[in-house]
């Protein structure tokens, strides 16, 4: 066991300078600078399935923790990160937003933090405000809202609420693994279900097909829309992109069943990643469409925050050749920056390259005959069913 563990660290040791080496080949003229390899980097073996590749302490912290080998314990003895949940008891549970970039103004977020590991997913800032780190932590210390649908029933039996489409997992998946125990998502669907009330959903996870008895009537009613999002065909790409997530065979084939049952269908390509995934947003469309995709969009990569130094943590660690020039188009898109928050630059960036990829994206959608229809959900069915034991009036109105 010992000799083996030896062989194991010896070969890690190679891989990082060999990372080194790729590092110090950069030119030091070079606009992108390369960060060192963190000493902070979780061992191989305890993150086996996970996207990030450390767990730096949250911005908000005092105190940055780091794991060394103090001669006590060995590093290799420390147990693999393991998902837990912790329930979190919010007053509310629709959020508002006034973005000019996305097409809606409330959303709701069963979960919180999301299993699915994707390296560049945006929320991952937001585990700093629970005093944990946007890395491992995200992925594998995660909150449920158990009483999400009856917060959701008390808001919209609110007589001020005005009706309007509700975006579903939009900040962490709704349908990541844990919904197969807490079904709070399929819970909230219900609930929009008996209120005639419309909703969107953007998810990766085939397990939304669970849920098409719920879908498929309420669709047929103009009251919901399914979008996948697809960021590469490549099955080993997308595994250590997206680790938890399913297959990209799997997401086709939940647009075609979901097309199938009668459910407006949209692909999403997003992220792009610039000289990683950037070269098939084509292909992608093209086999969105084949599946009966109707609608499509896209979105460039986003490195707020966290983001950045975890992404470029793993663009080393399995890109090591593209890492300057990767670096270097995100500076393009973002006049300079690795990013730039800037309402209606954020999503697609600026410049040149920029400009390639919209231009690209819109011959492929004209040639393909794809958003010649946009899916536009009602609110004229919505009303408040009656509360239990609420008597109603002969011509069915609330007594």
């Amino acid at each position: 066991m010992g000799r083996l563990v030896e062989e194991r660290r010896a070969r890690q040791a190679e891989e990082r300078r060999s990372a080194e080496r790729d590092v110090s080949a950069l030119s030091e003229m070079d606009a992108v600078a390369p960060p060192p390899v963190p000493d902070w980097m979780v061992d191989g073996e305890r993150r086996r399935g996970r996207g990030a590749l450390s767990n730096a302490a949250g911005r908000f912290e005092p105190q940055a923790r780091e794991a060394f080998d103090d001669g006590w314990q060995s590093l290799d003895d420390l147990p693999p990160f393991r998902t837990s949940v912790t329930v979190e008891k919010p007053r509310t549970i629709i959020n508002r937003n006034d973005s000019p970039d996305v097409g809606f103004d409330r959303s709701i977020n069963p979960y919180r933090g999301c299993e699915h590991g994707c390296v560049y997913c945006f929320a991952r800032p937001t585990h700093a405000y629970q005093g944990l780190s946007a890395g491992l932590d995200f992925e594998t210390k995660l909150f449920a809202k158990p009483d999400a649908p009856e917060l959701l029933a008390k808001e919209l039996s609110k007589p001020g609420y005005e009706p309007r489409t509700i975006a579903l997992g939009i900040n962490t998946d709704a349908y990541q693994p844990i919904e197969r125990e807490w079904r709070l998502t399929r819970r909230i669907l219900e609930v929009l279900s008996d209120f005639g009330h419309p909703v969107g959903i953007v998810t990766k996870s085939a397990l939304v097909l669970r849920d098409l008895d719920i879908l498929a009537p309420m669709a047929e009613r103009g009251l919901a829309k399914v979008a996948l999002s697809v960021t590469s065909l490549d099955p080993k790409l997308a595994r250590i992109m997206e680790p938890r997530a399913a297959t990209p065979p799997r997401r086709l084939d939940t647009i075609r069943r979901l097309s199938e049952a009668g459910v407006p269908t949209a692909v999403l390509v997003a992220p792009v990643i610039p000289a990683v995934t950037d070269a098939e947003m084509e292909r992608i469309l093209d086999a969105a469409v084949a599946a009966g995709a109707s609608e499509a969009g896209y979105v460039m990569l986003r490195v707020p925050l966290e983001i950045r130094d975890l992404f470029r943590e793993w663009l080393l660690a399995h890109f090591p050749d593209r890492y300057r020039h990767v670096l270097s188009l995100l500076k393009e898109l973002h006049g300079g920056r690795e990013y730039d928050s800037t309402f209606g630059q954020r999503m697609t960036g600026s410049g040149p390259y920029a400009w390639t990829m919209a231009r690209r994206f819109e011959i492929a959608v004209e040639r393909l005959g794809l958003n010649r229809r946009h899916t536009r959900l009602t609110t004229r069915h919505f009303s408040r069913p009656p509360r239990k034991g609420e008597q109603l009036s002969l011509f069915g109105e609330e007594a």
